[in-house]
Parts: C-alpha cells; structure tokens; sequence
C-alpha cells in the first residue's frame, strides 16, 4: 500500500487555493453605469390613467401676502386660476383678509399637484412675477425659500451682506443664476430660488455662506469649475476635490490693545511698608496732645481757607469775560527802495508816440510792404 510523503510527519499537506469562479459576461454590469443617470432622461409625467379614482378627502392650503402685493396679484390672478384649473385645482383670492387659498376638486388626480400649487402662491406672495412662479408645476422644477433675516444680528451688517449677494447691478446674482439653471429673487428677509434640484443646494449653500461673511464669488468659482470638470464622461466617478480650490480664512482684525496696561512690579521677598493710621498722623504733627476745643478750631480754620480758595477761584473765571483779547500788532508799510529807480523820461516818449498812432493804424515799415504788395499787383495786371 502507498503511503504519501508526509505521512510520517506531523505537519499536514498545504490545501490548494481555491479558484474564484467565473462570473457570466452578461451579468457583469458596471456599478457606476447603475448609479449614474443618463442624459436627457425625463420622468414620465403623472396622468389620470395612473389614478382615474382621484382623490378621497379635499387638502387646501392658504397663505398670506403684504399689502404692496395686492395690485399684482389682482391684475395676475386670471392667469393664475387658469394655470390651476388645467390641473383642476380651485384658487381663490381674499383683498380684505389679505390671503391666497388652493383647494383640491373630486377631478383632481395628481395628489402633489396642491404641494406644487402652495409653493405657486407661496412664491407670488414673495414678489415672484407669475411667469417665473408658474414654472413650479412642471415636475422637474422645485422651490426653495430661505430665511436669511435671522442669520445676522445688526441690520446694518445684513443690508451690505444682503447687497454684497446681489451684486453691483445684479451681477453676483446673475452670475449665480446662470450656473445653477435657477431664477433668484431676493426680496426683504427671504431669498426665493426656483430651479432644478441640483441647482437649489448650489443657490442655498452660496446664499447662507454670504450672510456668514463668505465672499459669494469663491462659490461662483467653484461652480464655474464643476460646470467644467462635468464635460468630461471619465472623471464623473471620481473625486472633484483635488480641482477645487482651498480658500484659507483671513481674519486682518488685530488685538485691542487695553488703554491701561498693567505693568508688573518687580518682585521683593519684603513686605510694603504698613500705611500709616489716623493716630500715627496726628502723633507725628504732634495734633493728638492738642485739646478737643483747639482741634475744633484747626478744622474751621481748614474749612474757611478751603472755601476762600474756592471763592477766589471762581471770581477769576468770572473774571475772564471782561479781560480785553490781544490785539495784533500793525504791520506797517515798507518803504520803496532807492535802487529801483523808475525813468520817467522814457514812460513820457511812449506816451507821445501812442497819441500820434491812430486805433488799429499801421506802422511805418508795416505801411511800406503794403504800398510795394500795391504796386507788383498793378504792374500784372498791366
């Protein structure tokens, strides 16, 4: 009978490794294939069919408006109760109360369609025109209002941060709508966005970043590269983070310096001296052995000198208002010096000259040009 090599040993023979097995070609699919939507895939739309019943209970929704709103909403609501009623929900508008309301019928079929109608007058009430604010009941559009009034402490510094997010003449918004596909609408303490979903987390993240001191234009930037780097097929599996920028935080403002500094004493292993007490005082000016009558009288004569000063005092300030100002001192006049002589005889020829020169008339070499100019003119015509 055969016997194997390592019978005799006590360690045992190694097993052989396992083969992993062979997966079947056409049930290999790539995860991120699975993950990833494909471009320009579209849902397809809710219709009757998906629930001819409709709906059980009747939901409605109200919202309130402010009062600049009315005019608008007076003129706009015609279009308003159209853009509803396509999708057969009622709409009603209240002036007195000051209220917009949107209540389901038994034809309804779409049970979202009343979310998507609060979030229309929701919008019209935050000065979103109607043609921008019907767009929410397409189903690829969402809604997103932000309440920045709470987010900074001093008004001031929420109406530069507010106007910092807008931009010189809109552009910062501008900027921003056009890379998140949004419409954005800053009005009063709310910032309303109404765009694809994507787009919305881009346009809250900038928005709260702005009213925490974040410029807006270093989320213009990272957009402006995600926008880039989302062209390219190969790298939508990967981490963008290596592209994006780092901003480091600049904090500029320096330490208050206190306006008493306390500087420290250098240190004595002796105790300071003990202050001295009423009774060592008086010892030492010799007071104490005074009697109770002659130290009555030392305080009143203190009290009368101090108030005399006092008086004094006083009547110099008083004082004061009739002492005469300092006047300035005259300046007088320089002489004229001897040096610069004037000549007199020469100012008196000029003036001869000039009364025998006629206004405007020529001078005598100035005349004598002129008479020959005369005379080659009339030798050529001859």
């Amino acid at each position: 009978m055969a016997v194997p090599a390592d019978a005799g040993s006590g360690t045992a023979a190694p097993a052989r490794a396992k083969r992993p097995a062979k997966k079947k070609a056409g049930n290999v699919v790539d995860e991120l294939q699975l993950l990833t939507v494909p471009d320009g895939w579209k849902e397809a739309p809710f219709t009757k069919e998906d629930n001819p019943r409709g709906l059980l209970e009747e939901s409605s929704f109200a919202t309130l408006f402010p009062k600049y709103r009315e005019a608008y909403l007076k003129e706009c609501w015609p279009l308003v109760q159209k853009a509803l009623n396509e999708h057969h929900i009622n709409a009603s508008l209240d002036l007195i109360e000051g209220s917009m309301t949107v209540t389901t019928t038994k034809k309804t079929f779409d049970p979202y369609m009343i979310i998507r109608a609060r979030d229309l007058i929701k919008l019209l009430a935050r000065s979103v025109p109607f043609e921008q604010a019907v767009r929410i009941l397409q189903d690829d559009i969402m809604c997103d209002i932000i309440k920045i009034g709470s987010l900074v402490r001093k008004r001031e510094r929420f109406i530069k941060r507010r106007d910092r997010l807008i931009g010189p003449k809109g552009s910062t918004l501008k900027a921003l709508e056009l890379l998140t596909n949004c419409y954005i609408m800053v009005q009063g303490n709310t910032v309303s966005a109404l765009g694809p979903f994507s787009g919305l987390k881009e346009v809250r993240k900038a928005v709260l970043d702005t009213m925490k001191n974040i410029h807006p234009i270093y989320n213009i930037k990272t957009l402006m590269i995600k926008r880039e780097l989302s062209k390219y097929p190969e790298l939508r599996g990967q981490d963008w983070e290596r592209f994006l920028p780092r901003f480091k935080h600049k904090n500029l403002k320096r330490r208050k310096e206190p306006k008493k500094k306390n500087i420290k004493k250098e240190y004595t292993p002796f105790p300071p001296p003990q202050p001295e007490s009423q009774i060592d005082k008086e010892l030492a000016s010799g007071e104490y052995f005074l009697k109770e009558s002659l130290k009555k009288r030392k305080r009143v004569e203190e009290k009368k000198a101090k108030q005399a000063e006092a008086i004094s005092r006083r009547q110099e300030e008083r004082n004061k208002a009739f002492i005469p100002p300092k006047e300035k001192p005259v300046v007088k006049p320089k002489k004229a010096s001897t040096e610069t002589k004037i000549d007199i005889e020469a100012i008196k020829e000029k003036v001869k000259k000039a009364k025998k020169k006629k206004l405007g008339a020529l001078t005598v070499e100035e005349a004598k040009l002129k008479i020959a100019a005369d005379e080659k003119k009339k030798k050529k015509k001859k």
